[in-house]
């Protein structure tokens, strides 16, 4: 594998190196600090002779850097190189967050491993293997963990070992998705290890890795946990945003508890507490509307008696209710009232609720409402609902009576 010296010295963004191939926008140089797509590190970014570098990617054993037009070098010429510092320092600073946050896992998840890994241009993701469900509070701690290991300025050490020193590590975690990069020259495991606060302390997290790194943690800022998500069973993904762009997500979460705070009347503190309240209120709300339009519904069928179709009591009554409360007051009437109980609400075009004791087959009710009429529907012998209906309540009764 070609060496990525950027893992091995990650603040050189300026160097000179002599040209040793060109082929089409591609260029291959006698030496790299561009670091080549691997492990779940994008490319650098910088130019070549001036030129915009566009990707960076290692085929058969060499660092190919794609430029965005055809250079005007050649073989053996020396040409001048840098790398984009305010990307290349994201990199650095994101992927040494990604360790500091695994770290901070290891004494929360159980059987904990990596899933995966990712830089994007405003978020890392991490994939953890874990048996644990990753609830809010579990996030919270996880936050405030990482950026504790960050306060405390931890030193970033990075080494190569020998593969059966690295496999014989149990404290040594291998991303078994993303472990490009790992494996150097003569075979060596590239460790990268998130030291302890303290002399006598324990190394945070030690994990092989070829990616770039700061080597202080205090270098990477902020860290703010966006969320998570269970891309696959065993697995669960979480976000995070690192450096400004976790300054940039906490002033948007601020502003969204100070405001709900201010139109609440309450300190941010108390917002918990406030929103409970609120639902407790709406759901009792939810509760009284239900019985109302329950009592609605009744007082409308009181006041209709069933007609006779074909031998069977039929009741068609218009009533104004959502479909849950419809289909529950259908169900009931069902048996009690009438054989066959249609329910119309809505105005033109209006929906059809039709509940049967299953001598008259509902499905066939709404089939034969909805091919008059227009509108679609569906459902069983007992129990069918229809939509779209060009057709008023009374229009529907005359066409049932035939």
């Amino acid at each position: 594998m070609a060496d990525q010296r950027a893992s091995a010295e990650p603040y050189r963004t300026r160097f000179e190196a002599a040209v040793e191939s060109v082929d089409g926008h591609g260029v291959t140089l006698s030496e790299s600090y561009f670091y080549a797509e691997s492990g779940g590190q994008p490319a650098d970014r910088g130019t070549i002779d001036g030129v915009a570098v566009t990707d960076v990617r290692i085929e058969g054993g060499r660092t190919v850097h794609s430029l965005a037009e055809r250079p005007d070098v050649s073989p053996d010429e020396t040409v001048l190189c840098e790398v984009d510092g305010a990307f290349r320092t994201y990199c650095m600073r994101s992927h040494t967050a990604s360790h500091v946050l695994y770290g901070a896992a290891r004494g929360l998840l159980s059987d904990l491993g990596y899933g995966g890994f990712d830089i994007g241009e405003r978020k890392v993701r991490i994939d953890f293997e874990t048996s644990t469900e990753v609830d809010d509070d579990t996030l919270l701690e996880l936050e405030r963990r990482a950026n504790l290991a960050v306060w405390e300025d931890r030193p970033v050490r990075w080494e190569t070992v020998s593969v059966e020193e690295a496999r014989a590590r149990e404290e040594v975690a291998f991303n078994t998705k993303t472990e490009e990069g790992v494996f150097g020259e003569e075979e060596g495991v590239r460790i990268v290890t998130v030291g302890p606060s303290d002399e006598d302390g324990e190394p945070w997290d030690v994990a092989a890795c070829g990616g770039t790194h700061v080597e202080r943690t205090v270098e990477i800022g902020p860290i703010a946990v966006l969320g998570r998500e269970n891309p696959g069973e065993g697995l669960t993904r979480v976000e995070l945003a690192v450096g400004p762009m976790a300054i940039e997500h906490r002033d948007v979460v601020s502003e969204a508890a100070l405001t709900s705070a201010r139109e609440l009347g309450v300190r941010v503190e108390d917002l918990p507490e406030r929103v409970s309240d609120l639902v407790a209120d709406v759901e009792g709300l939810e509760a009284e509307t239900r019985t109302l339009s329950e009592r609605l519904i009744d007082a409308r069928l009181d006041a209709r008696d069933p007609v006779e179709i074909d031998g069977e009591r039929w009741l068609v009554a218009p009533v104004d209710a959502d479909g849950d409360a419809l289909a529950a007051r259908a169900r009931t009437m069902a048996g009690e009232r009438a054989e066959a109980v249609v329910l119309v609400s809505g105005e033109n075009p209006v929906n059809l609720t039709v509940a049967t004791t299953g001598d008259v087959d509902a499905g066939d009710v709404v089939a034969g409402v909805t091919a008059e009429f227009g509108g679609g529907g569906g459902g069983g012998p007992e129990f069918a609902q229809g939509g779209g209906i060009a057709a008023s309540p009374e229009e529907i009764e005359a066409f049932l009576r035939g």
